[in-house]
């Protein structure tokens, strides 16, 4: 699968992005609301076991530079729905990049795989949410004390999905996109 948009194109992870890959996963406030951050060796292991064996993630890669700029987790729970997930390296946030990316990972779940539903859940309730609203994912619910912070705090995690439904009453056709100068090539 590889996805091109305006800025980035959204492709499988390759063994050359472990350098890439590691200012992302290796970031401290990147990676705040998600892990503890990794080591090179802990991002190399996780890429090459998860995001290349298993085909758990894609690399978002700026079209520019050629540099991975984001981790997109997008993998089936089971038939017909997916799970999303994303890290971006700090130095591109606010900028796009991770909506961009989303959008375009959405409309191929929709549109290429016939997809039922998509979903994410989170525990940042600023800029996770927000991004999740602005996708036009609709709040599904929130799990009370669910899962604990990186300092060992309980803390609520909240899920968000759009249903084919949602994406399709929401949004212009394939054909219409490239009058409404959305242009995503699959």
């Amino acid at each position: 699968m590889q996805i091109e948009l305006d800025r980035v194109t959204v492709r499988p992870f390759a063994p050359e992005d472990a350098a890439d890959l590691w200012e992302i996963l290796g970031d401290a406030q990147t990676m705040a609301y998600l892990e503890r951050p990794y080591d090179f060796s802990g991002t190399q292991a996780f890429l090459q076991d998860f995001c290349i064996a298993r085909k758990g993630a894609l690399a978002c890669v700026c079209r520019e530079t050629g540099k991975v700029i984001g981790y997109l987790l997008f993998h089936a729970l089971q038939s017909g729905v997916y799970e999303l997930g994303w890290a971006f390296n700090r130095r591109f946030w606010r900028q796009g990049y991770a909506f961009e990316a989303l959008d375009g990972l959405i409309a191929y779940a929709f549109e290429k795989l016939g997809a039922h539903k998509v979903f994410a859940e989170t525990i940042d309730t600023m800029r996770s949410v927000g991004l999740m609203c602005k996708l036009g994912m609709r709040r599904e619910g929130v799990q009370r004390a669910q899962t604990q912070d990186l300092n060992g705090a309980w803390t609520d995690l909240y899920l968000y999905g759009m249903t084919c439904g949602d994406y399709w009453t929401g949004r212009p056709r394939s054909g219409d996109k490239e009058e409404a100068g959305a242009e995503k090539a699959f």
